[in-house]
């Protein structure tokens, strides 16, 4: 049995639409109505046209054939994982590592928090080697919070050899906390 394949608009939050239409598909394809059934390449994935291909920063694109259609995906390499640290794992983790350590202290109703999130990931890749970063939820691990007198968040430490070295309280600037851990590196 044979479908029918066709172009597709997918809108997007930013205001643009992309089309998404096969590449290929399989050998046989049979349509409705008046229409004559014709004959498909095999099918190899999507392909995307957009006028705005070129202005989307983080992809990358590779030229396809004479049609001059591209494949894009998502650089995969750039992601640094900022680990979530809880009251099992934060003895090994924090206290026993070799390097310095970033802590933040977060709550996920924490507006300010959210905030911080995407600052914390930019130093993790920036420090990727020389720092580790991670997060403690203090509604899930209260006494890690109750230890180190956490009493407003977001509050970012910063622990070395086991000890607590500084401590940034609020949703400050990369320049406010890059300053703070570059005195520990």
């Amino acid at each position: 049995m044979a479908g029918v394949l066709e172009t597709r608009t997918v809108p997007r939050s930013s205001g643009f639409h992309t089309t998404l239409a096969p590449i290929g598909s399989s050998s046989v394809c049979a349509l409705s109505g008046d229409r004559k059934p014709m004959r498909l390449q095999e099918f190899r994935g999507l392909k995307i046209r957009s006028r705005y291909l070129n202005r989307s920063p983080g992809l990358v694109s590779r030229r396809l054939g004479p049609r001059g259609g591209r494949i894009v995906c998502e650089a995969q390499d750039t992601a640094v994982d900022v680990a979530p640290v809880t009251d099992a794992n934060w003895q090994s983790f924090v206290l026993q590592a070799d390097c310095a350590v970033l802590v933040e202290f977060w709550a996920p109703w924490c507006g300010p928090c959210r905030m911080i999130h995407p600052v914390i990931d930019e130093l993790a890749k920036q420090y990727l080697g020389k720092l580790k970063c991670c997060k403690v939820n203090t509604d899930e691990s209260p006494s890690i919070a109750t230890r180190y007198g956490i009493r407003s968040i977001p509050t970012v430490m910063i622990f070395k050899d086991g000890e607590k070295k500084d401590t940034v309280i609020g949703a400050v600037p990369k320049s406010t906390l890059t300053s703070s851990i570059e005195k520990f590196l």
